[in-house]
């Protein structure tokens, strides 16, 4: 699986019979992921559950992998939109809170074990790698703009910012099941900055 291959299906932009089996297929194999976990995930439940034939999701999609990597991608993208507020406190307090949300919500929970357990399955995990990659290539902007503006000092990698911003919030949702409250993130993200001030 290239990154190529997989990329290009969430760029797409489609109108009309298209988009609504797209949306309808990536909404059910999310569904079969929260019912029966990632080991239960085939394209024959997400046939059955999108009532699009499987014939028509392996010509379009190709593998189950390039389903289950565009159905979380385009939740992710949906859920955790990236936050503009005009400051990098602002911006980090406001993702975190949307991630931890996300993390709380049984699909969330879901996504995020299928997440962790992607190694024991190689296309899961070049799947796992690109998701990720995604994602923090997304969100670092926000790090990227605090650096532009002054706030975080020039030579910070922002993959890196972003990857110290979300490690205490996976964390105590995943490890310790501590409670993260708003003065919790807070306290993250000030304690973060005060590392990446200029």
């Amino acid at each position: 699986m290239t990154s190529h291959n997989i990329e290009e299906p969430v760029r797409r932009r489609t109108g009309g019979r298209s988009a609504r089996i797209r949306e309808t297929v990536l909404s059910a194999a999310l569904q079969a992921l929260e019912a029966n976990g990632v080991g239960g995930l085939t394209i024959s439940e997400i046939a059955r559950r999108s009532g699009v034939h499987a014939t028509s999701i392996h010509r379009r999609w190709g593998t189950l992998e390039n389903v289950l990597f565009e159905a979380v991608l385009t939740y992710s993208q949906q859920t955790l939109p990236i936050p503009d507020t005009g400051s990098v406190r602002g911006d980090f307090i406001a993702f975190a809170r949307l991630m931890a949300n996300y993390l709380e919500t049984p699909l969330g929970k879901t996504v995020m074990r299928t997440m962790a357990s992607a190694q024991d399955h190689s296309e899961r995990a070049n799947t796992r790698a690109e998701v990720l990659r995604v994602r923090f290539e997304t969100a670092s902007v926000m790090a990227a703009r605090g650096i532009e503006r002054g706030e975080i000092r020039a030579g910070i990698e922002p993959k890196f910012a972003q990857e110290l911003l979300v490690a205490p919030i996976y964390l105590r949702r995943l490890v310790t099941r501590e409670p993260i409250d708003d003065g919790f993130i807070e306290r993250v993200v000030d304690t973060l900055l005060r590392g990446l001030a200029g």
